[in-house]
């Protein structure tokens, strides 16, 4: 099984990478081959809204030159898209906030003079996020946007890994949040393995 992962922390070391660390090593222990794109690095361009996506059923279709092409190709060859972001203003990180944007119009064909296909339905997306609120409080408008993503694109939602650090003082990663994050890439190993 293929797993694409879509990381948009602007600190290659810090929470949200520290969390995905143990879920990515669990997938590739398990047998999935996982692709990761750090969304920071890459030259991914905001959508334009320009529509030109919705000429052409069969591709992505957008006319923008960037990393975006490579991306969608490796989403549409993995079983789960994997996200991972922290929380910012209880929402994506803007490379993110971009890539989701820009997928949401070249994967789903419904925007332009005709009702189109979901290019990806039926594919899997789960979310890793960190943040310094309660989690409940902290993530749960990203969750919910994610959840409502997934079902206008017919992809399936696996569910969400979410941690908080209370202080930059202290350590983030713990026993506790390594754990859960191996039991979270085993749920997912579980699912897809079912599908």
């Amino acid at each position: 099984m293929k797993v694409c992962i879509l990381f948009a922390s602007p600190r290659p070391e810090g929470n949200t990478a520290q969390l995905l660390k143990p879920v990515k090593e669990k997938l590739t222990e398990l047998g999935h081959d996982c692709r990761a794109y750090s969304l920071y690095a890459e030259d991914v361009k905001p959508c334009l809204a320009c529509r030109r996506c919705q000429k052409d059923w069969s591709v992505f279709g957008c006319i923008q030159q960037d990393s975006m092409e490579n991306i969608f190709d490796s989403v549409m060859e993995s079983d789960l898209l994997l996200l991972a972001s922290p929380v910012y203003s209880w929402s994506w990180t803007p490379p993110m906030k971009a890539a989701l944007d820009r997928l949401v119009y070249g994967m789903n064909k419904y925007y332009g003079e005709e009702w189109g296909p979901s290019l990806w339905e039926g594919k899997t997306a789960a979310l890793i996020t960190t943040c310094g609120y309660p989690v409940e409080k902290g993530t749960d408008l990203m969750e919910e946007s994610l959840r409502r993503y997934c079902r206008h694109s017919k992809l399936n939602y696996a569910g969400m890994l979410a941690a908080r650090q209370r202080s930059y003082k202290e350590n983030f990663m713990d026993e506790e949040k390594q754990q859960k994050a191996v039991d979270f890439a085993q749920k997912l190993h579980e699912m897809m393995i079912k599908e």
